[in-house]
This record gives C-alpha cells, structure tokens and sequence, in this order.
C-alpha cells in the first residue's frame, strides 16, 4: 500500500510543479492562459502577476510533498508522513476554494484535488 501511496503522491507533486509551470513560466503563451479559461491578451497581461505568485504557491507544495516523501523513506516516517499530510490536504483544500470560485472551475478542481486526495487518504492506510 505504501508503495501505490507514494507513486500517487509523486504525480500529485507532478501535476502541481506542471501548474507551476503554466503560471509562472509559460503564461506569457496564448496556449497557457486560455487552458485557464483566460478570453484575450489584455486579460492575461492583467492577471499575469497573480498567475505567477500562484504557481509559486503549487510548486513550494509540491516540493513539500517530494520533501516529505523523501522523509519517510530514509526512516523519519512521522515527519514524513506529517509533512505528506499536510501538503496533500492543502492541495485538496485548495481545490475545495477554486470549486468555490465558479461553477466554471470543477473540472480543474476536479484535476487539482484528487490524486492529492488519494494519495492522502492512501498514506493514511499505508
């Protein structure tokens, strides 16, 4: 159990450091901004510097995750696993708030919270 707990927690970090990517790097890109359903440059250019702070936000959890993960495996399993906890509720809280934001959001909700909560609950199993 163990083992399928950290590989969906390893793509639950994946998912967010590839969202890190598109807000933070990539938004600049027509491709990037309308997967957020982003209707025009203006609009992009405008929210371009919320985009990048947020993807911070996805990468700093994710690398909480992957520190977590390491953690556990070289034997310090109670930080590990609290840290795994921790990152992976807060991934899918933060999915709970973007379902709060607009009806137009559950299916990146949908995206963003649940390998976070399988891994979760899985890691509570394990």
């Amino acid at each position: 159990m163990i083992v399928l707990a950290t590989v969906v927690v390893t793509l639950a970090a994946a998912l967010h450091i590839a969202i890190f990517v598109m807000e933070s790097v990539g938004w600049a890109r027509p491709a990037v901004w309308k997967r957020f359903n982003i209707a025009s440059q203006e609009v992009a250019d405008t929210v371009r510097p919320m985009a990048y702070n947020q993807g911070f936000y996805n990468l700093f959890l994710a690398i909480g995750a992957i520190v977590g993960l390491i953690l556990y495996g070289v034997g310090m399993h109670a930080a590990g696993l609290s840290l795994i906890l921790f990152t992976t509720a807060s991934m899918f809280a933060a999915a709970i708030v973007l379902v709060t934001t607009g009806r137009g959001f559950i299916r990146a909700a949908i995206i963003q919270g649940t390998l976070p909560l399988i891994g979760f609950v899985l890691m509570l199993l394990s």
